[in-house]
């Protein structure tokens, strides 16, 4: 359980991060941020795997080749859905999604080191 809200902190942070960072993403404050992570990773929950098994049937398997590309790619469509779910996140367009997915995968892996580094 502690690991779970470990994780959450950290995703949340990244969130954070990533909004302090570029313009085209806003969310109000940390507390916002912590929302918008419980949103974006029940999103993530029950539609990531579905939307990965549709790119990458839907592209013949290449989509299956260059899971990190589609990971990326479904990742944006989560924060695009993310922020038709809630008011506490802004993104203005798919293509600020797109860095904004990436910007968070950085910050989140970063995160999940220094945590792992620390707690071992």
């Amino acid at each position: 359980m502690f690991g779970l809200l470990l994780e959450w902190l950290v995703l949340s942070a990244a969130f954070f991060g990533t909004a302090q960072l570029l313009e085209g993403v806003k969310i109000e404050s940390f507390g916002s941020s912590l929302v918008v992570t419980a949103i974006y990773a029940t999103l993530n929950l029950f539609l990531g795997w579905l939307l990965f098994t549709v790119f990458a049937v839907g592209t013949l398997g290449l989509g299956y080749l260059f899971a990190f590309v589609t990971w990326w790619v479904i990742g944006a469509i989560m924060l695009m859905l993310t922020d038709a779910f809630t008011k506490r996140l802004s993104v203005k367009g798919f293509g600020t999604a797109l860095v904004a997915s990436a910007v968070i995968s950085l910050f989140s892996s970063v995160g999940h080191w220094v945590v792992n580094t620390l707690l071992a």
